[in-house]
């Protein structure tokens, strides 16, 4: 049964997602409170880039690249799992201006875990994250989230955050779809989701080196999270 709604659900979303208005996006964060969809009080042109999954030792270095040679700095979430043997990279992440963010300690569908294990895996990452810098920021894995789960972000300390442009890069992991969904969807305030790792990483690689240079061109700046949205 979860695994027949779940596809339900991504097939409505992905249909959501290829053509969605912004007011929709804006309905939706109402109807769902807990989570930070986007910045409405920005009126310059900044948006805030998200990278989910990582570190990767294979992609992680060319986004990072990417990301320096364009001026631009992202929020990585990362997967504590994936941190061991790539301490360097994490490090490296915030020499270069960016910030980390908790994506739990394993690559699952936190809404399907119970309470305590929901808790236990928050920690489990956030352990391993303070070892570089203090994380603020946290995504649930597959973006599904009640409000136990807020409640349980909010009792650590940090803010959830999703997003209100999506390619659906993991389902769709062609380079030349992600740059038209995100370009068409990009306005002031958007937080932009994309994925590290793997076929994800490599697919990313290829949407940045086309997209930050077209955002550039258009005039925007992109920023971390809290680059987008300070700490009140």
């Amino acid at each position: 049964m979860r695994t027949s709604r779940l596809g339900s659900f991504v097939s409505v979303t992905f249909l959501l997602t290829a053509c969605t208005p912004y007011p929709l996006v804006q309905r939706i964060a109402a109807a769902h409170p807990g989570c930070v969809f986007h910045a409405d009080s920005t009126r310059t042109r900044t948006v805030a880039l998200s990278l989910d999954d990582g570190p990767d030792r294979e992609t992680t270095p060319r986004i990072l690249d990417l990301l320096r040679r364009y001026d631009s700095r992202a929020t990585f979430f990362l997967i504590s799992s994936h941190i061991p043997g790539n301490d360097s990279l994490v490090l490296r992440m915030l020499r270069d201006g960016h910030e980390i963010g908790n994506h739990m300690s394993r690559n699952e569908a936190s809404i399907f875990l119970s309470p305590s294990a929901f808790e236990s895996s928050l920690l489990v990452a956030d352990s391993a994250l303070r070892r570089f810098a203090t994380p603020r920021w946290m995504r649930p894995g597959s973006g599904w989230y009640n409000e136990r789960m807020i409640s349980t972000i909010r009792k650590h300390n940090y803010r959830c955050a999703l997003g209100s442009v999506y390619p659906f890069d993991p389902q769709i992991p062609v380079a030349s779809y992600s740059v038209r969904v995100i370009l068409r969807q990009v306005r002031p305030g958007s937080i932009i989701i994309l994925h590290d790792g793997g076929y994800k990483g490599r697919n990313t690689v290829k949407v940045l080196a086309r997209l930050l240079p077209e955002l550039a061109r258009r005039g925007y700046n992109v920023v971390t999270l809290s680059g987008l949205l300070p700490p009140p």
